[in-house]
């Protein structure tokens, strides 16, 4: 079915319900920005950021992480 068609036809029955991280996988500058090593960048800053607020907060003492 055309594009064109589709969007004449949008309905609730158009809706797709999406599980688990399946809508990060699909769109993922959605919610990262980009996809290239800038983005791996920025998601590789968020978890040493969120990690050190953390710690900071009392929640823990040592910060690991492992890119595999």
């Amino acid at each position: 079915m055309s594009e064109e068609i589709n969007k004449n036809n949008y309905s609730a029955d158009s809706i797709q319900a999406l599980e688990g991280m399946e809508h990060v996988r699909m769109r993922p500058s959605m919610y990262i920005g980009d996809v290239g090593v800038r983005g791996l960048h920025h998601l590789v800053y968020e978890v040493v950021d969120n990690s050190i607020d953390e710690a900071m907060g009392g929640h823990c003492d040592t910060i690991s992480v492992a890119i595999n």
